[in-house]
C-alpha cells in the first residue's frame, strides 16, 4: 500500500500533463487538426512513398518524386526491428501536437524529480518549461522531429546525472534508453546541441571526482555511459547507419567542386557555406527578447490590432475599416537580424526571475553547469554576430559544419532557465528559517531584473527599428507607411517591457508576502507557478491557436490540383516535372515526378547541377534530366504546363563518350554538350567500373531501349540493339543500393553527366533491371536486433540486481 500512495502523486501528474496537453490544443477533442506548414510539404514529398507502401506493404527506401531521385532514410522511412520506435508510439498516445507537449512535460519532470525535487514544483516547472514559445511555436510549423528531440533531452541529462551520483544502475538505464528515444527522434540537429551541453555537465563532474581523487566512480560513471550509449545508438543502427551513408551525398556534406556557380574559388572547406549556416543568426540585443516577447517586433508577420498606428493609417488613406483590420492582423513588425521569425523566443520573464533568484540563494554548484549551457549556447546563437566564435567552430568543431540555423541552438537555453527557476524556488523555500537571507536574494534579484528591463527603457532611443525589408516597402508604399510600421515597432517594444516589468514587480510581490508570513508555502508556490505559466501561455496563443486547426481531409490532402497538373497528368508515360516557382517546394512531388523539391537534405550533385547549370538557361541539362514539362506561371498568376519537346526520354543510346579526369572537368563539359550524342565520365574516380573508358569504341546507336515497368525501388527495361551500346538513362546514379541486372546477370553501371546512371548493353534483345537494395538496411537491421535484444536483458538484470540490493538491505535492517 506504502508503494502505491508513493506513486499517486506522479500519476496525478502525469494525468495533469494530458488533460493540460488536450485543454491547449482544445480543437483536438473537435476531431480537427493542426495544420503545420512543414508538415504539409513532408506530405507532398512523402507521397510516393506512402502510395507505395500502401500497394505493397513494404518500403521503397527510394523516391523519384524529389530531386530527380533520393533516398527516403529522411523522409519518415521504416526500418526493420526498430523496438525503440515501438516504445515512443507507446508515449506519444495523444493526437499529435499534443503528443509532443506532453513529452515536453513528461521529460523535464523526469529531470526535475532527479534533482530532488518535490512532484507540485516538478510539475510546474514541467508546464513551464513545455510552454517555452519556442517550443510551442515549432509544434505550430511542424518542425515534429526537432520538438520529439527536444522533449526527451531532460531524459538523457538526468540520466547523466544519475549516473555521475553513482547510481549506476538507474543512472544508466535511463540514459540508455533516453539516448535511444533522443537518436529515434531522428533531429541529429538537435542531439548535437544536447551533446555541447551533455560535455559541460560531464566537464562539471569528472572535475569533482578528480578534485576528490575519486578515480573509480569516474572510470565506472564512464564506463556506464559508454555502455548505455553503445547499446543505445545500436538499437537506432538501421537509420544512423543509413543517415550516415546518405550524408555523404546531400548538401550537408563539402563540395568536391572547386569552383563555385559563378567561376570564383570555393575557398571554403565547410559542408556548407558560412553565410548559409549562418543565415539565422540571433542578434545580440535581440537576445533580450527572452524576457521581453516584442521588444525587437515579435514576428514577421504579427498582429498589431485596430489601435495601431498603421491601422489608423490605412484609415487615413481611405481604406475601408475590414480590409484595414484585415491588413494589420499580419504586419512585418519584427525588425531584428534573422531573415524571418514566426514568433520570439520568449523563455518567461518570471522563470527568468526565479532563474536568477537561484543564483543569488541557491547554494547547489550544479546550478553553474546550467548556467554556463545558457550562456555559452547563447554566444552560440548570434552566429554571424560573433564570428569569432562561430568561425572557430565552423572550421574546427567536428560536424557544427553540417548544420544551419545556428540560432536553434537557444533550445539548450529553454531547457536550463526552467531547471534554474525550480531550483530557485525550491532554495527559496528551503530558506524559511533565514528571512534575511531570502530578503536579500529577492532585492538583489529584483534590483537585476528590473534594472536590465529599466536600460531597455533608456536605451529606446538608440534603436532603429528598421527591419531587413524596410528599403522595399519604402519603394512599395512609401515613407508614411515605413514611419507607422516603425511606430508600432516602438509601441510593441515598451508595452513589452512594461508587461515584463508588470510580471517582476507582481512575482517579486509574493515572495515578499511570503517572507512576512503573508501567504503559505503551497499558496505562494500556487500563485508564482501560475504567473509563471499565464505569462507564457498569453504569448503563446498570439501565434499557435485554434485558428490554426482545420479538418482531417485538408491535412491528408494539403494540396490542390490545379489545372496545370489536371494537364500534365494526362500524359501516362514515365518523365519529369520543373516547376520553376517551386523548385524548393513539395507541392510538386505530391503529383508528379520533379527535379525540386523540400528537403534540408537534398541530393548535393542535384543542388548542384541546378546552381551550375539549370539557373543560367542550360536546356540540355533538363533534357538529360527528361524533363517533359515546365511549369510557368503567366502575369494573372496561373500555372501554364508547356511541354519540352526535346527532352531524351527515359534511356537512350549514346556516340560517344567524353573522357575527363575530376569533377570540375565533368561539370565544366556540361556547359557545351549535346546530351542525346554524348555522355561525359570521370575515368579517375571510376574507371574500375568501365573498362572500356580509355578504348576509342565505336558504339551502335541504333538501338532502342524503353521503360516496360516502373517503381520508385524497381525498374525494367527492354533494350535491342544490334552491337554493343552504350546506354544512358535519366536515372540518379546512387552507388549504394541500386544495382544494375542484365538478363538476371549482375552487371556494372556507372555515373556520367554528372548525375545520370550508364552501363554497356551487349548486341541483341536484353532485359535490364534496376533494383534499390541497400545492404545498410539489412546490416542495420541485423544491429538493430542484436542490440535491442541486449538493452532488454540489460533492463531485466538492472531490476533482479537492484531488487536484490533492496532485499538484502530490507534482512540487514531486520538483523
Amino acid at each position: 500500500m506504502k508503494i502505491v500512495n508513493k506513486f499517486i502523486p506522479h500519476a496525478l501528474v502525469v494525468l495533469g500533463f494530458i488533460l493540460v496537453s488536450l485543454i491547449y490544443f482544445y480543437p483536438l477533442l473537435q476531431g480537427k487538426q493542426i495544420f503545420q506548414s512543414d508538415i504539409a510539404q513532408y506530405t507532398g514529398m512523402a507521397k510516393e512513398q506512402n502510395d507505395f507502401r500502401a500497394a505493397e506493404h513494404a518500403e521503397p527506401y527510394w523516391t523519384n518524386s524529389a530531386f530527380g531521385g533520393m533516398p527516403t532514410y529522411q523522409l519518415g522511412a521504416n526500418y526493420p526491428n526498430d523496438f525503440v520506435g515501438k516504445i515512443d508510439d507507446v508515449l506519444r498516445f495523444l493526437p499529435r501536437p499534443a503528443d509532443y507537449l506532453f513529452l515536453y512535460f513528461l521529460g523535464f519532470y523526469g529531470l526535475l524529480l532527479v534533482l530532488k525535487t518535490d512532484p507540485l514544483k516538478a510539475f510546474i516547472g514541467a508546464i513551464a518549461f513545455g510552454f517555452s514559445t519556442y517550443l510551442i511555436i515549432i509544434l505550430g510549423v511542424g518542425h515534429n522531429a526537432k520538438a520529439h528531440a527536444i522533449a526527451y533531452m531532460p531524459l538523457v541529462i538526468a540520466g547523466f546525472i544519475l549516473v555521475f551520483q553513482k547510481k549506476y544502475v538507474w543512472g544508466g538505464l535511463l540514459t540508455m534508453f533516453a539516448v535511444a528515444l533522443e537518436v529515434n527522434a531522428n533531429h541529429f540537429q538537435m542531439t548535437y546541441y544536447l551533446l555541447i551541453f551533455l560535455l559541460i555537465l560531464s566537464g562539471y563532474f569528472a572535475f569533482n571526482f578528480l578534485k576528490d581523487k575519486e578515480y573509480k566512480p569516474l572510470l565506472i560513471s564512464i564506463g556506464t555511459l559508454m555502455v548505455a550509449g553503445i547499446f543505445a545508438i545500436g538499437a537506432n543502427a538501421g537509420n544512423l547507419l543509413a543517415t550516415s551513408e546518405y550524408a555523404k551525398y546531400s548538401i550537408r556534406d563539402k563540395s568536391e567542386l572547386t569552383f563555385n556557380p559563378d567561376g570564383t574559388k570555393n575557398e571554403t572547406t565547410a559542408a556548407m557555406t558560412t553565410d548559409y549556416i549562418t543565415e539565422y543568426s540571433y542578434g545580440i540585443a535581440e537576445s533580450l527578447n527572452l524576457i521581453a516577447p516584442r521588444i525587437f517586433g515579435g514576428s514577421s508577420h504579427e498582429n498589431v490590432g485596430t489601435d495601431s498606428r498603421m491601422y489608423s493609417f490605412m484609415m487615413e488613406q481611405g481604406v475601408p475599416s475590414d480590409q484595414a483590420q484585415d491588413f494589420v492582423s499580419g504586419m512585418p513588425t519584427y525588425w531584428g537580424d534573422q531573415p524571418i521569425v514566426s514568433a520570439p523566443a520568449y523563455i518567461g520573464v518570471v522563470v527568468f526571475f526565479l532563474a536568477v533568484l537561484a543564483l543569488f540563494i541557491d547554494d547547489r554548484k550544479i546550478k553553474y553547469v546550467f548556467l554556463s549551457g545558457a550562456l555559452f549556447t547563447l554566444v552560440l546563437s548570434w552566429g554571424k554576430n560573433f564570428s569569432l566564435l562561430t568561425d572557430f567552430f565552423i572550421e574546427y568543431v567536428p560536424m557544427y559544419d553540417k548544420f544551419r540555423a545556428v540560432s536553434s541552438i537557444q533550445v539548450i537555453l529553454e531547457l536550463c532557465f526552467p531547471v534554474l527557476a525550480v531550483m530557485g524556488l525550491q532554495s527559496f523555500f528551503k530558506a524559511k528559517d533565514e528571512p534575511k537571507l531570502q530578503q536579500k536574494a529577492l532585492v538583489q534579484t529584483g534590483v537585476f531584473g528590473l534594472g536590465i528591463l529599466l536600460i531597455l527603457v533608456c536605451a529606446k532611443s538608440f534603436f532603429h527599428f528598421t527591419g531587413m525589408n524596410d528599403k522595399s516597402y519604402l519603394e512599395s508604399y512609401g515613407p508614411a507607411f515605413v514611419d507607422a510600421l516603425k511606430e508600432d515597432r516602438m509601441s510593441l517594444y515598451s508595452a513589452d517591457l512594461l508587461r515584463s516589468g508588470f510580471f517582476i514587480v507582481v512575482t517579486f510581490g509574493i515572495l515578499w508576502l511570503f517572507i512576512k508570513n503573508k501567504f503559505s508555502q503551497t499558496t505562494t508556490l500556487i500563485i508564482v507557478g501560475i504567473l509563471m505559466i499565464f505569462d507564457l501561455f498569453f504569448v503563446d496563443r498570439k501565434y499557435v491557436s485554434a485558428k490554426d486547426f482545420v479538418s482531417p481531409v485538408q491535412i491528408a490532402a494539403p494540396f490542390q490540383e490545379t489545372p496545370a497538373d489536371t494537364k500534365i497528368l494526362e500524359d501516362k508515360s514515365i518523365y519529369r516535372v520543373f516547376d520553376l516557382q517551386g523548385q524548393l517546394q513539395g507541392r510538386s512531388s505530391y503529383f508528379h515526378k520533379t527535379i525540386g523539391g523540400y528537403s534540408a537534405v537534398r541530393p548535393r550533385r542535384m543542388q548542384q547541377l541546378y546552381d551550375y547549370q539549370i539557373a543560367k538557361n542550360n536546356l540540355e541539362i533538363l533534357n538529360m534530366l527528361n524533363v517533359k514539362y515546365v511549369i510557368q506561371v503567366d502575369k494573372e498568376g496561373n500555372q501554364i504546363p508547356t511541354i519540352n519537346p526535346e527532352a531524351n526520354g527515359n534511356a537512350w543510346f549514346v556516340s560517344d563518350l567524353k573522357l575527363v579526369n575530376k569533377p570540375d572537368d565533368v561539370m565544366k563539359a556540361l556547359d557545351h554538350i549535346d546530351t542525346k550524342k554524348v555522355a561525359v565520365f570521370n575515368v579517375h574516380e571510376h574507371e574500375a567500373k568501365f573498362k572500356n573508358a580509355r578504348m576509342k569504341k565505336q558504339w551502335d546507336t541504333t538501338g532502342t531501349i524503353k521503360v516496360v515497368e516502373y517503381k520508385p525501388n524497381y525498374i525494367k527495361y527492354q533494350s535491342d540493339n544490334k552491337k554493343d551500346g552504350l546506354a544512358v538513362f535519366s536515372e540518379m546514379y546512387y552507388k549504394n543500393g541500386w544495382n544494375a541486372y542484365v538478363d538476371g546477370q549482375l552487371t556494372d553501371h556507372f555515373p556520367v553527366d554528372y548525375v545520370l546512371r550508364a552501363m554497356e548493353v551487349p548486341g541483341g534483345k536484353h532485359t535490364i533491371e534496376f533494383k534499390f537494395e541497400p545492404q545498410v538496411i539489412k546490416t542495420g537491421g541485423t544491429i538493430t536486433l542484436i542490440s535491442s535484444i541486449g538493452m532488454l536483458l540489460l533492463l531485466a538484470g538492472g531490476i533482479y540486481f537492484e531488487n536484490r540490493k533492496l532485499n538484502r538491505n530490507k534482512s540487514e535492517f531486520k538483523i
